[in-house]
């Protein structure tokens, strides 16, 4: 812009302001607007040297751009300059609206600062407006505001905004410090400059945003497809279920392998939770089960209607705006270990060669029966227990009290069956229900003391000794004689009742566990069970006979299992004595 065209200023120049305007908002990247911002001092506003020092994120100033000379331009491009030594440039000199000019009378103190600068040569100046070669001038760059935007240029007090940079400009081609005009474009185009180098970073910022939401949607379809390929193709069953709100357990999604496992097809597993497919035994155990790390072992009914045990593991799909949204589950098959299990309990407590629970077994099931303390001695008569089954509770705690038990009206003594009595106060905040129904012996049975059979029912032990049974083993061989203990063992389990307990407790000896029977029903049991064990029993081609003592015994609270088995042993010897000889024979 040359001095005569103050303050006429050519439409050319106008023309060609404008066109370096269009070009900072049409640059592509940030670096690129940068360096259209140094290129449009030199071209559209007559500088012959320009620098753009851009606001690093720590506060101080890098050199990003220069235009007007390559060797300055690589002596301090990227080189830094302190926020401090700006500071104090931009506070010297005189003020020329926004701009800030500090002449050479005043700028040689700056020399010494670490600005990145340069030098120029040339002769003093001849007069006034004419530009020294150590004359500064400085255009501060701030990021629009608000009101400068509506207003469309830099209005007082435009630097109430955050400092973007600075423009350094040198040597006018006129020769002389700009007028009116050339301070209006400078600032006009500072103001520009800031406004394009804003909307860079912007577009910079939402292209990182962008790349990286690219990445993150290119990384999560990954992981998606990862684990719909982990889901379907897993091993072991596994299903995707709804957490939450009314069809809360609902399966919405299911692999092969559980299809396969429980026989039904995808669309049709998609029409149930699992507590419709869960054993109802095993309802309580999957209620139980915690959606997160929850782990349990029950059984799931297949299509066919049989069951089969599984493993379930939960753990729960969190959606990072909801929160807990789904159920993952994983379902593996462990039918055959539990198969194992049963094999390895069965064979623990039951006898090899019969199959029969054994002496282990038969005293756990006959103390689980049994009471540490008996039940008091009076009986109730025929109206109380009336009472008791209709809800006369005080006519109950009446009898009870009668006979010295605990008064709770609910037919059972409680408080009997433990091991330390209530009234020690260890029990204080319990209600004493053990549920613990006592095993009483019939009326008329030896430790009653009635000697009347009254009909009551209680629990039989029947204690069985095999007769000549050592004289098969003698003459045939322990295969025979095995044979013989297995079909005795069959004959007897014939014999009973479907929930008596037939126990081989060792050698030729059986015990029968028979609940609710009274003195009469024991013997008539002990006699049909002898007539099934006395025909003949075919062993290689030959029929051997044994013969059967039978000893009844009687359980009853404050006894142990030792006891009642002794007792009935007892009984069995002494019945076995009183019989004659050839009713015991056989061989």
């Amino acid at each position: 812009m040359e001095t005569e065209s103050e303050p006429y200023v050519r439409l050319a120049t106008l023309h060609q302001l404008h066109q370096v305007m269009a070009d900072m908002n049409t640059a592509r990247s940030l670096a690129d607007t940068l360096q259209t911002v140094a290129d449009g001092v030199v071209n559209g506003l007559g500088y012959e040297l320009a620098c753009v020092n851009l606001v690093r994120p720590d506060g101080d100033l890098v050199v990003a751009a220069f235009a007007g000379n390559s060797a300055a331009e690589a002596l301090i491009t990227g080189r830094v300059g302190s926020r401090d030594s700006w500071d104090r440039r931009l506070g010297m000199g005189e003020p020329w609206g926004e701009l800030r000019f500090i002449p050479y009378t005043e700028g040689w103190i700056l020399d010494e600062d670490d600005v990145p600068q340069w030098f120029t040569d040339g002769p003093p100046p001849r007069f006034d407006d004419e530009w020294h070669p150590s004359d500064r001038l400085f255009a501060p760059m701030y990021s629009p505001t608000l009101e400068s935007t509506r207003a469309g240029g830099p209005p007082s007090g435009a630097s109430g905004g955050e400092l973007l940079g600075v423009i350094s400009v040198d040597r006018p081609r006129n020769g002389r410090r700009p007028g009116a005009w050339g301070r209006e474009a400078l600032q006009m185009y500072a103001f520009q400059a800031a406004i394009a180098i804003s909307n860079a970073r912007l577009r910079a910022n939402m292209q990182r945003a962008l790349v990286r939401l690219e990445r993150e949607q290119q990384a999560l379809r990954a992981s998606e497809e990862s684990f719909r390929q982990a889901f379907e193709y897993a091993p072991s069953g596994m299903a995707v279920a709804e957490m939450g709100g009314d069809q809360h357990g609902r399966i919405l999604r299911t692999n092969d392998a559980l299809c396969r496992l429980l026989g039904r097809p995808a669309s049709a597993m998609r029409r149930y939770s699992f507590s419709d497919l869960v054993h109802p035994e095993d309802i309580g155990t999957l209620l139980r089960t915690s959606a997160e790390g929850g782990r349990a072992e029950l059984r799931l009914g297949r299509r066919d209607g049989t069951f089969v045990w599984v493993s379930l593991r939960n753990s729960v799909v969190a959606d990072a705006a909801d929160g807990p949204r789904f159920l993952l589950t994983h379902v593996e098959d462990i039918e055959e270990r539990k198969r194992r299990e049963l094999q390895l309990a069965h064979r623990a407590s039951h006898d090899s060669l019969t199959g029969l629970p054994n002496s282990a077994e038969l005293r756990a099931r006959l103390s689980a029966r049994l009471c540490h303390r008996p039940l008091d001695t009076g009986r109730p008569s025929a109206v109380d227990s009336l009472d008791a089954a209709y809800g006369d509770h005080g006519a109950q705690a009446a009898h009870s009290a009668q006979h010295g038990g605990h008064g709770n009206g609910h037919g059972f003594d409680y408080g009997s069956a433990l091991p330390v009595p209530p009234q020690s106060g260890l029990y204080d905040g319990f209600d004493g229900f053990d549920h613990h129904v006592h095993v009483i012996a019939p009326a008329g049975t030896e430790g009653d003391g009635s000697g009347v059979d009254d009909g009551s029912k209680g629990l039989a032990v029947l204690f069985c000794d095999l007769d000549g049974f050592k004289s098969i083993n003698d003459r045939f061989g322990h295969n025979a004689g095995d044979a013989v203990l297995i079909e005795v063992a069959r004959r007897l389990t014939h014999g009973v009742r479907d929930g008596d307990t037939v126990a081989r407790l060792g050698g030729d000896e059986f015990v029968v566990l028979a609940d609710g029977l009274g003195q009469a029903d024991a013997q008539d049991l002990a006699v049909r069970l002898r007539n099934a064990i006395i025909p003949p029993i075919r062993v290689d081609g030959r029929a051997v006979r044994v013969g059967a003592s039978f000893g009844i015994g009687w359980a009853h609270c404050g006894m142990t299992a030792e006891e009642v088995l002794r007792s009935a042993d007892q009984r069995m010897y002494v019945e076995k004595r009183s019989r004659a000889k050839q009713h015991r024979r056989a061989g």
